[in-house]
């Protein structure tokens, strides 16, 4: 018996001595570069955003975190480098309600399931979209721009960061609201959208505070309405489209940080607490609100089911007015 009992001890020694240790087969988490996707084209809201958070987190988890720009298919192709990457936390996306939420009405084909093949870390930010229209558009009311939508079915053209993007679903529902005939033309980003909507290659859109500030102010564009229930921050003297006329209508946008599906839940949480203490930090948050955007944040599950909820809300509201089709 006492032979067999050391002998049992020399195997497990033995083992032991070859064993690798603990810390070398997982090092403490960040040990390495993290790549921040940007499901958007350089220059958007989600760019920005991106950009304000990135040296923020470096600077806390003291490791480079590299901005990436994916842009296409309305944030998909992003969405589908993040779901495809290696589970570790190396590598997260900035999301918004379309790569989200929509998209799975828009893409028979899409190359990933925004529930189960991403991890959500935290939201970012709620905002309005705001109704701008081109100068030579004769409309300075939403009143006034129903009654000549009206009158020239598609004449007018709104452009947007993509289909079943937050400009998209705002102008969708609007067009069902208002029983007006819209074209839609989505682009590759938010950036290009702006660019055409301030040249007049497009006559209207629902543009996000950031990337139409500027423009309002110098004139370039005129700004009719929010589409939020509640009149905007940064825009205040601003009616909510439900008060200029479309009552009950209501349509935001929103950002949110995942990273990929199966990614440990400690480092889902270490991500969270870091990037949640960066976006409520005052310096922070007044960048963000400077761009016209609010801070919004919470824990990883309220985060799953938000876009869980979302998912389903924008694939009733399909089977109700045809978003898909619009």
């Amino acid at each position: 018996m006492a032979l067999r009992t050391s002998k049992r001890f020399f195997i497990a020694a033995v083992a032991a001595l070859f064993a690798p240790p603990a810390a070398a087969q997982q090092p403490p988490y960040p040990s390495k570069s993290i790549r921040m996707i940007a499901s958007q084209a350089p220059g958007g809201g989600i760019d920005t955003l991106c950009r304000i958070v990135a040296p923020k987190l470096s600077e806390a988890f003291g490791q480079t975190v590299i901005v990436e720009n994916r842009a296409g298919a309305n944030g998909s192709l992003a969405a589908e480098v993040t779901a495809k990457s290696p589970p570790d936390g190396y590598t997260i996306m900035l999301g918004a309600v379309g790569n989200l939420g929509t998209n799975v009405i828009y893409y028979k084909k899409l190359e990933y399931d925004p529930v189960r093949d991403l991890a959500p870390i935290t939201p970012a930010i709620l905002s309005a979209s705001v109704l701008v229209v081109h100068p030579s558009v004769p409309a300075r009311s939403v009143k006034e721009l129903i009654t000549l939508a009206r009158k020239q079915p598609n004449a007018l053209a709104y452009g947007t960061s993509g289909t079943g993007g937050a400009g998209h679903l705002a102008g969708a529902l609007f067009r069902s609201m208002t029983k007006t005939q819209l074209l839609h033309v989505p682009y590759k980003g938010g950036a290009p959208a702006m660019i055409d909507l301030v040249a007049g290659q497009t006559q209207l859109g629902f543009a996000s505070p950031p990337s139409s500030a500027v423009f309002i102010r110098d004139g370039r564009l005129r700004a009719l309405a929010v589409t939020t229930d509640r009149r905007s921050r940064i825009f205040p003297d601003l009616p909510t489209i439900a008060e200029a006329g479309v009552p009950g209508y209501k349509s935001h946008s929103w950002y949110g940080f995942v990273a990929t599906g199966k990614t440990p839940q400690p480092v889902v949480s270490r991500l969270n607490q870091e990037i949640v203490r960066i976006l409520n930090a005052p310096d922070v948050t007044a960048a963000v609100q400077a761009q016209g955007f609010e801070v919004w944040t919470m824990t990883p599950d309220a985060f799953g089911a938000f876009i869980k909820s979302e998912v389903e809300k924008w694939t009733r509201i399909n089977r109700e007015i045809g978003l898909n089709e619009n």
